[in-house]
């Protein structure tokens, strides 16, 4: 999908770390994570999204990048958060080193948090060649208003937010970054692994195989992706396995609306 007033286009299907790429001196542990970048990278991903709050995953993500094949097709992706101006170019200056970049594809402020001093040092970064685009992000369908008037007051390019079968309250949101030509990045498509719990036991209905859904993450990853305004979704995990399940959702036919009322009413009957 492309990003809205731009060129470039991303895959569907994005990658998360939060929590599965805060790890400590592991070995096993860095091993899958590099299994799970492999597979990523393999199925033709594109957009991998950190953070400063995520512990240790973006010095993980620059320790791992550069032994891992990805054909230039990485889309870097971090956010800036904090309360104080002067923080904002440093946390930006510790996302360069620590992914081992020299440009950030996407920073976004995080959560609104000093939005306009962000806006400001991410504008100019932008124009200093250290970040391509900007934009906003938010999380558990918080500020919504708030988002609604940055979306009409400024010009973004990327908005993060989170929007699944459990938790739709961002549908208008989407609905006007699409009339704003700002792009849509979902995070929580499995609502925290919550919709995991919410179908445990239950089989995949019969007729998501006429989408190409084989297990519940397609399930839930294709509803998603298949809103026009939706650029890509970005779940997490540390199993590769579990990275191959995700991967395959930006394959085959999505969910027309009609499809995607029924997945949500099968959903809401469990």
């Amino acid at each position: 999908r492309p990003i809205p007033g731009t060129t470039e286009s991303l895959p569907v299907i994005g990658m998360g770390t939060w929590l599965s790429f805060d790890v400590a001196d592991d070995y096993e542990a860095i091993q899958r994570r590099r299994a799970v970048l492999q597979r990523f990278f393999a199925a033709g991903g594109g957009m991998i999204d950190s953070s400063p709050m995520y512990g240790r995953a973006e010095w993980l993500l620059g320790q791992l990048l550069p032994e891992v094949p990805h054909a230039g097709r990485l889309f870097a992706a971090t956010k800036i958060w904090t309360a104080f101006d002067n923080t904002g170019p440093r946390q930006l200056e510790d996302s360069l080193h620590l992914w081992r970049q020299s440009r950030l594809d996407a920073v976004l402020v995080h959560n609104l948090l000093n939005w306009r001093a962000h806006l400001r040092t991410l504008r100019q970064a932008r124009d200093a060649g250290q970040v391509r685009y900007l934009g906003i992000s938010t999380s558990h369908g918080r500020r919504h208003d708030d988002v609604a008037r940055l979306l009409r007051d400024e010009k973004l390019d990327l908005l993060q937010i989170t929007y699944n079968l459990a938790d739709d309250s961002a549908e208008s949101l989407l609905q006007l970054a699409a009339e704003r030509g700002v792009g849509v990045v979902v995070n929580r498509p499995f609502d925290g692994g919550n919709l995991f719990h919410r179908v445990a036991g239950q089989p995949l209905p019969g007729w998501a195989r006429d989408i190409g859904c084989t297990d519940w993450a397609q399930y839930f990853l294709k509803w998603i992706v298949s809103h026009p305004a939706v650029t890509c979704a970005i779940p997490a995990t540390s199993n590769p396995e579990h990275m191959d399940q995700n991967m395959a959702a930006g394959l085959g036919s999505l969910p027309d609306p009609a499809t995607r009322k029924r997945m949500r009413e099968h959903l809401r009957l469990l």
